[in-house]
């Protein structure tokens, strides 16, 4: 089979597309004919040699796949060769095939596009841990999101309203702000001109005070203290991604006074079974978000898909954060 080959850490120029050995299903997994790759900000910083891959994962790229299964491992009972499915995976995602726990695959709809199908597992499984399994998200709170307009963001501002939210997002242009309304949002903040916990406050006031009561974090250390004046008591800021830096001071004395509670999580590095695993997480998924992918009422946002061969010119689009939404990979048609 061919996949995307990295020769040697650094720019996009480094990737390949090249023969690399064919992946064979064991016990409980099933080989997937990769139709597109999802595009995530791990897969730049592993093209960069700054986060390797679960040990035993495929050392190629990719975090999520769609497709169709080819192959079902011993002791695989739910899927069938010809399934459509789209997958969550620890790496593997940019080649021809793949091989995948059988706990880790999703069904696509019928009427869902396989490319578009691509973007899903890494946002779903990323937002609903996060928000609902973690943070507890419930109606009448307010979720303030942090890049509103990424994959993440489209995805959990949909996620959010639907259970009854109301949901604030920071973006970096005034075009991304009026679409990140359109999926919901009610609380638009410019971060390039606006004071985030400012407007947050202003916008909230109730017995548990004004703030957010869960905030999902992308940048890390840059908003760490601003993140804590933010949350409301009892808030709960769940950090899932590093973009301004990984060490920051925390004024420990300012989230005691608020019982407020901070979250680190990832999803690649999680168990396959077992207690907080990705299993457990998909599992979640499908029985209580997957619904409202079928009928329609979540939907993948997709800036832009390009061929496979063409995943350099994919990893300097999300760099670049000009995208709305996902950008994936066309494997095949």
């Amino acid at each position: 089979m061919r996949a995307i080959n990295l020769n040697g850490f650094g720019g996009p120029e480094v990737m390949r597309w090249s023969e690399a050995p064919d992946p064979v299903p064991g016990h409980g997994e099933v080989l997937i004919d990769v139709v597109a790759a999802g595009v995530n900000r791990a897969d730049l910083l592993q093209r960069q040699g700054f986060y390797a891959p679960p040990a035993g994962a495929s050392e190629i790229m990719g975090l999520e796949c769609s497709g169709v299964v080819a192959e079902v491992g011993d002791g695989v009972r739910d899927w069938r060769v010809g399934d459509r499915v789209c997958a969550l995976l620890s790496g593997g995602g940019y080649a021809e095939r793949v091989v995948v726990p059988a706990t880790q695959l999703l069904p696509v709809p019928e009427q869902l596009d396989l490319g578009a199908a691509a973007g899903l597992p890494e946002v779903a499984a990323t937002v609903w841990s996060n928000l609902v399994m973690t943070a507890g998200l419930h109606a009448g709170q307010l979720v303030l999101i942090h890049g509103g307009g990424s994959g993440i963001g489209t995805h959990a501002i949909q996620v959010a309203v639907q259970r009854g939210a109301r949901v604030a997002v920071t973006a970096g242009s005034a075009e991304k702000l009026q679409r990140c309304k359109e999926l919901g949002a009610t609380v638009l903040i410019n971060y390039r001109e606006d004071d985030f916990v400012a407007a947050v406050r202003a916008e909230t006031s109730g017995a548990g005070g004004p703030g957010a009561d869960i905030i999902l974090d992308n940048m890390g250390a840059a908003y760490l203290a601003r993140n804590v004046a933010a949350l409301a008591d009892h808030g709960h800021l769940v950090v899932i991604g590093m973009q301004g830096g990984v060490s920051g001071d925390l004024n420990l004395g300012a989230l005691l006074s608020k019982w407020g509670t901070i979250h680190a999580t990832n999803v690649r590095n999680r168990p396959t079974t077992g207690n907080h695993s990705k299993a457990e997480i998909v599992a979640a998924v499908r029985s209580q978000l997957w619904p409202l992918i079928i009928d329609g009422t979540i939907v993948p946002v997709i800036h832009a898909e390009l061929p496979i061969a063409e995943a350099p010119d994919a990893h300097r689009l999300l760099d670049a954060s000009d995208a709305f939404g996902k950008v994936t990979l066309r494997v095949r048609d």
